[in-house]
């Protein structure tokens, strides 16, 4: 009898550590899977942030080295993008693309102005450049006259830069403005910035641009397949122009060569930073970059706000 009594109590007492054992391995295992979804929730988190962060090199590119090897040089390259963090405390230079209508104030030595500063408006008809080298164009026409300003955009006498009207065009490139009707490059002196809500889609402007009849800078015929933004209305209006465009087409002539640039893919490639490059790049100016953008959209949604007055 008592050995039967020591038999059922031996029973309970192993019974008893095998359900603690199955409740600290299930616990055990619990927290092994919520560690393992936590570590891959933060991967995924690292990767959309690392992707959304990919969109930097449309809104800084000059931030980006020159992709030439020979032009390279890591600790120049490093420098300067601090020197541009440093610059860019200073002044406001905010987002804009080629397309978008720019105000540019500047300290003038020569300006009539008594705070010896000048301002001109237009629109970025071009930009370029890598690092403290960065530039930009402005083009806009005043009394009928076509005027352009080249900025460089990290220059000490810049005051300030700002966005009138936030928007991208169909090319990379405007120069064929310059041979277009004056009412597409002309734009207000006196007007006023356009804020868009916050977290839109920057909007494209698909205008198609009618080119005057010649004389033109270029022969913009020949460059209708790479440039979307002109249309002309009579390209070839001779027969001898039909000539010259076959042979400028022919195979191995640099017209036919245009139209092959798409598909060379060495030739990207030799224009590309390597995608781990640029990563590493804004994991070292991406925090400071977006903190002084919202910093400046702040600033510009107050500029903007109209405070209501009383009625009488």
């Amino acid at each position: 009898m008592m050995a039967c009594r020591l038999t059922c109590l031996a029973g309970q007492g192993l019974r008893r550590v095998c359900s603690g054992s199955v409740r600290q391995f299930a616990s055990t295992s619990y927290l092994r899977t919520q560690q393992t979804e936590s570590e891959e929730d933060r991967s995924v988190n690292q990767e959309q942030h690392d992707l959304s962060r990919r969109d930097f090199r449309y809104i800084f590119p000059e931030f980006l080295p020159d992709p030439k090897p020979e032009w390279r040089n890591k600790v120049r390259e490093r420098l300067e993008r601090k020197d541009m963090l440093q610059r860019r405390e200073q002044i406001e230079i905010p987002e804009f693309y080629v397309g978008s209508s720019l105000a540019v104030t500047v300290s003038d030595e020569n300006s009539p102005n008594p705070n010896k500063i000048s301002r001109f408006v237009g629109i970025c008809i071009d930009r370029g450049g890598t690092g403290l080298r960065a530039w930009f164009t402005l083009r806009n026409v005043v009394e009928g006259q076509g005027v352009e300003f080249m900025y460089q955009m990290y220059n000490p006498s810049i005051v300030k830069i700002e966005v009138l009207r936030l928007e991208q065009r169909l090319d990379e490139e405007l120069y064929y403005l310059r041979d277009a009707p004056a009412e597409y490059s002309t734009v207000p002196f006196d007007m006023e910035a356009e804020i868009l809500p916050e977290g839109s889609p920057v909007p494209v402007n698909d205008t198609v641009v009618p080119l005057n009849s010649r004389p033109w800078t270029r022969k913009w015929e020949r460059y209708a397949m790479i440039y979307s933004g002109y249309s002309i209305e009579n390209p070839f209006p001779t027969p001898g122009k039909v000539r010259r465009q076959m042979r400028w087409m022919a195979e191995g002539n640099q017209g036919w060569q245009l139209q092959t640039l798409k598909y060379d893919l060495m030739r990207d490639y030799r224009n590309t930073v390597p995608m781990e490059e640029q990563d590493q790049i804004w994991e070292e100016v991406g925090d400071q970059l977006e903190s002084r953008d919202k910093q400046m959209r702040r600033v510009a949604a107050k500029r903007a706000f109209v405070r209501p007055s009383k009625r009488i």
